[in-house]
């Protein structure tokens, strides 16, 4: 199968095609098929892009039957596309922090003044695969731990989770990615969960302010636009997931979101980038003067059940789950659910603060026992 779009940058010099992938959730084909109408794998699911760079942004686990399938694939294709001179870049998303913390501790308690934690229990409330779990080996393992969390690619600033939280990690991607690595590395349940609350959260660039949060959070880490999984567009934009046809482009154009909601019946989205919105010029798009390297940092965890944060930048007043209140809705973030069902409903339901005050102070606060959406 020949890639199109490589072929002719082959021949005119531009930089190789870029894409990114948003949350897979466990649907082996449904990435394989995705790949394939881009022309990026061929019938045999074998790399077929020749130049073209690809980022996923995590969360191949839970929701869906084959999580370990889709991290096969992706392992598969990291390989393939780098001996053919492209790319494929990765980042870790919640869903990984919560199966590898599931595999290494169990229902091992987590110290917490907020009650009953564990990974074992986040698991089960957040979809976790026992197919998953058992079918996951040493080699899978240390491949996921030395992911980062946080990227870039030419202008884009790639990250799973729509949150500030990776700030309580340092200021910059490479210090952030650094000291999350050295937490993967390490066997400290506490400092593991910190890693699975942050990434739950969410929507930080929701909201009346959160163009210029956006902005605030690439003054720091680089890039011109935000591109994240996490959050499914359906939820964002109040509409059935079947009804989704592209990403969303949000915060004044500052942030895209990728997350198509495959796993409740949106599609799995493979986007290209720079992200060209219909009806706007290409030029109009961002667009890079750096060189076709890509370069990788890492993305954030989620806690026991993903928690929503509009722009909530600012620090807490206590450990609970809950962002400032918003001038616009002053509604609290997700509040503890026990079943699935109910959290889901929560999550959905209940947003967090869409105003804040400054990016350069994280939010600090232990997980509330609902599940995340994405």
């Amino acid at each position: 199968m020949v890639n199109l779009v490589d072929e002719e940058g082959r021949r005119s010099g531009e930089r190789a095609a870029s894409y990114v992938v948003g949350d897979v959730h466990g649907h082996r084909q449904e990435l394989a098929d995705a790949l394939r109408a881009v022309g990026l794998v061929d019938d045999h699911d074998a790399w077929a892009g020749g130049r073209t760079r690809l980022w996923f942004l995590g969360d191949f686990f839970d929701r869906g039957p084959d999580g370990v399938g889709v991290l096969d694939l992706v392992m598969s294709l990291r390989e393939q596309a780098g001996a053919a001179g492209g790319e494929v870049g990765v980042l870790l998303g919640n869903h990984e922090i919560l199966a590898l913390g599931k595999y290494l501790f169990g229902d091992t308690e987590v110290p917490a003044d907020f009650g009953p934690r564990s990974f074992g229990r986040s698991w089960r409330l957040n979809g976790g695969q026992e197919g998953d779990q058992d079918a996951l080996t040493e080699r899978h393992v240390d491949w996921l731990r030395a992911l980062p969390v946080l990227g870039r690619l030419d202008e884009h600033l790639l990250m799973h989770s729509d949150t500030i939280e990776y700030f309580g990690w340092g200021d910059s991607v490479e210090e952030i990615n650094k000291n999350v690595g050295a937490v993967l590395a390490g066997d400290d349940i506490s400092q593991w969960w910190e890693c699975w609350r942050r990434m739950t959260t969410r929507y930080a660039f929701r909201g009346s302010r959160g163009g210029q949060v956006a902005e605030e959070v690439m003054a720091m880490l680089g890039g011109k636009r935000i591109v994240h999984g996490h959050s499914v567009i359906a939820d964002q934009l109040g509409i059935h997931p079947s009804e989704v046809e592209g990403p969303y482009l949000y915060a004044e154009g500052k942030a895209l979101g990728v997350d198509g909601g495959v796993f409740v019946g949106g599609p799995c989205l493979v986007v290209p980038l720079p992200w060209v919105e219909p009806g706007e010029q290409a030029g109009q798009a961002v667009e890079s003067d750096e060189p076709a390297a890509g370069e990788a940092a890492a993305a954030e965890p989620e806690p026991e059940a993903e928690t929503q944060q509009e722009a909530a930048v600012e620090p807490a007043d206590d450990a609970a789950e809950q962002a400032p209140e918003s001038d616009d809705e002053a509604q609290d973030a997700a509040e503890t659910a026990e079943d699935t069902d109910e959290a889901e409903d929560t999550d959905e339901a209940e947003d967090s603060a869409d105003e804040a005050e400054s990016v350069e102070e994280s939010v600090e606060r232990d997980p509330v026992e609902a599940t995340d959406r994405a």
